[in-house]
């Protein structure tokens, strides 16, 4: 195959896919608002079900009705059939795919999840099937074509139930005033999550590696105290325990040109003082643009007295991957 027919082909698929979602556009209808509004309304959860490639394209789509508000799981319909349909109550909604609507291990299961009292919303291309004729809802995911040369890999009508789906979990994300606060709740993990979730509180140097140190103490006892605590600077503090400065590598690399006996000299002398601090119930996003914007390594985490309760590095910030 040369080059050029492999491109063309490679466009065919594409561009038959792209014509299955446009026109699912024209198949919207008042069962789309009815499925969206008896989703939103269930007080159980959304149960997708589907056998083969559409199994396949059902658990993608309960996991992104799971994250943006919807409880969902995916039921697998031969195991439904040997137990598994024991997992439904009569308040979940029952959301099924199979294209042709005559998918046997389907087919077998849904006088036992009709007469468990789901209601029934069903993904197919066949308004005549047992299985339409069997739901509450349909929509019509009909394409005209698979991209499948053979006519036999489901290809266009997969891509479209994966959108229809999308559709429907997306309108009831709207619906819900889902935010991304919520978002970041359900992916706690990710990078989103972190951003959204994670406080200063969760990933400080405290104790031990939180090095404290007098204004009058020596900078060569400064420094054994900040290399113990495998850290790169020290809260600077009075006689009260209240934060009045930091001491940083460098502050140590500009006096240290200045006076060769420096070693010698009282941290209070040196030290930056007023230094940018940040309680511990802020986040670390937070932390991270003033890191960015200061051009600073280290910043001193503070009580409401502005005593230090920690020291958040930057290397801290990268290792719990806000960046």
């Amino acid at each position: 195959m040369l080059k050029d027919s492999i491109l063309e082909q490679g466009k065919e698929v594409l561009q038959i896919e792209a014509a299955a979602i446009s026109q699912l556009i024209k198949h919207l209808d008042e069962n789309f608002v009815a499925a969206v509004e008896l989703l939103y309304h269930s007080k159980g959860r959304a149960i997708i079900i589907g056998m083969g490639k559409p199994g396949i394209i059902a658990r993608k789509l309960s996991a992104t009705f799971a994250s943006t508000g919807t409880p969902s799981f995916f039921l697998h319909s031969a195991e439904a059939a040997h137990g598994d349909l024991g997992m439904l109550t009569k308040d979940d909604v029952a959301v099924i795919l199979s294209n042709s609507g005559e998918t046997e291990e389907i087919i077998k299961i849904l006088p036992s999840i009709k007469k468990l009292g789901l209601k029934i919303i069903s993904l197919t291309g066949n308004l005549s099937s047992t299985l339409a004729q069997n739901s509450d809802i349909v929509l019509n995911t009909k394409v005209e074509k698979e991209a499948c040369k053979l006519g036999l890999a489901p290809t266009a009508s997969t891509t479209a139930m994966l959108a229809m789906g999308d559709a429907l979990a997306i309108v009831l994300l709207q619906k819900r005033g889902f935010k991304k606060e919520d978002y970041a709740f359900f992916h706690p993990g990710g990078a989103l999550g972190k951003r959204l979730l994670l406080k200063v509180e969760d990933i400080m140097r405290q104790n031990e590696a939180n090095p404290l140190v007098k204004e009058n103490e020596l900078i060569k006892d400064v420094l054994l105290k900040i290399t113990q605590a495998r850290a790169g600077a020290a809260s600077v503090v009075n006689e009260k325990g209240i934060l009045t400065g930091i001491f940083t590598d460098g502050d140590l690399r500009r006096h240290l040109k200045e006076d060769i006996n420096l070693l010698e000299i009282e941290v209070g002398k040196i030290m930056t003082r007023n230094p940018i601090v940040i309680g511990k119930e802020k986040l670390v996003a937070e932390c991270l643009k003033i890191f960015e914007q200061r051009k600073i390594d280290e910043i001193p985490v503070v009580d409401e007295n502005n005593k230090p309760v920690g020291l958040l590095d930057i290397q801290d910030v990268i290792k719990a991957g806000i960046t």
